[in-house]
């Protein structure tokens, strides 16, 4: 039986990913400790009398997309959360005092839901992509030898 070569599958292996770029990493780590500390200056925004907190929802939309540049450059998903956690380190660093007892954040609606709003929509994502890859990983049959 003979088999013509230019029907039979062949693997071919994939090429090496690249290396992640140390300089972009670190740069998008620092934008989610410095959307962090933006969506906390601009927490306290009103429209006349009424409190306008869209930065809850600027902060989740720069999170996510700081978060899908991290995975992009990495390929990682572990370290695609590095934004997020740079973002908690700035938000714990505005809710310390500061000299003489200032206060960026207060005891308000507004403070409990920026992290909610802020982490909630890029951990979600990443928690499912994570997911998805544990779970390819598990439904590749083994190599035949």
């Amino acid at each position: 039986m003979t088999v013509d070569p230019a029907t039979t599958a062949t693997e071919v292996p994939a090429p090496p990913a690249p290396k992640p770029r140390p300089g972009i990493v670190a740069l998008l780590t620092f934008d989610g400790f410095l959307c962090a500390l933006l969506s906390v200056f601009f927490l306290g925004l009103y429209i006349g009398t009424v409190p306008f907190p869209i930065t809850i929802v600027l902060a989740g939309a720069a999170n996510m997309l700081l978060v899908l540049a991290m995975r992009a450059e990495t390929g990682s998903t572990s370290r695609a959360a590095w934004p997020l956690l740079a973002w908690i380190v700035g938000f714990v660093l505005c809710l310390a005092g500061g000299p003489g007892g200032d206060q960026l954040l207060v005891a308000d609606w507004r403070t409990l839901l920026l992290p909610v709003g802020a982490l909630a929509p890029a951990g979600l994502h990443l928690f499912v992509a994570r997911m998805a890859a544990l779970t390819s990983a598990v439904r590749q049959p083994a190599p035949r030898p």
